[in-house]
């Protein structure tokens, strides 16, 4: 599959009913990747890519109701179902593409994204349009919930030196890009990177 938003989005819309039945087993990883952030009540955050929204419960629960919560994706069907497995609760939902949000400079204190780098047709560019969103010292998770060895056998295929995720690729991509990599964690149980705003 390419990285063109609308390959992307034809991608993920013939998969988008049956993709939280697919991975029932993720809310544990995904709790623990939201809980790396360090979120605080009142917060204001950001998922990008958010799909059916698996992160929003979490993601509210971290910031609290006096919190911010935003789910952003380009596929209608995805967001469809975030409404219907009643996520919406937990946070507004934007569709719209990651590469031209519609906030104003730094209003976020953080972003997740799960699976979200791998899926952005510039990468850097991309990276640059969510750091202008979040405010200096603002943090960025980018997250699956299991690592690369793990992905790429789930694909029957082979982690390759040019991946993305791979973190001699991923820290300069980052650096050039607004972000400090903070920490970086590739296990078969999950992958967490964090990311620090730079001011």
């Amino acid at each position: 599959m390419s990285n063109d938003p609308r390959d992307v989005q034809e991608f993920f819309s013939a998969r988008a009913a049956d993709w939280d039945a697919r991975f029932p087993d993720d809310g544990p990883a995904y709790a623990a990747g939201v809980a790396a952030i360090g979120l605080r009540p009142g917060d204001k955050v950001l998922d990008a890519g958010c799909g059916t929204g698996r992160a929003l419960p979490v993601l509210r629960a971290a910031v609290g109701p006096e919190g911010t919560v935003l789910g952003a994706d380009l596929t209608p069907a995805m967001l469809k179902e975030a409404v219907e497995a009643g996520r919406d609760a937990d946070g507004r939902l934007l569709l719209t593409d990651v590469a031209r949000l519609p906030l104003r400079d730094g209003v976020l204190d953080a972003v997740f994204g799960a699976g979200l780098i791998s899926h952005l047709p510039e990468p850097a560019a991309n990276l640059r349009e969510l750091a202008r969103a979040v405010r200096p010292g603002g943090l960025l998770a980018l997250f699956h919930p299991v690592g690369r060895r793990a992905l790429a056998a789930r694909h029957g295929r082979q982690i390759t030196p040019d991946d993305l995720r791979a973190e001699p690729n991923l820290r300069p991509l980052l650096a050039g890009s607004g972000w400090q990599m903070r920490s970086y964690v590739d296990e078969d149980s999950r992958f967490l990177v964090l990311a620090v705003r730079e001011g």
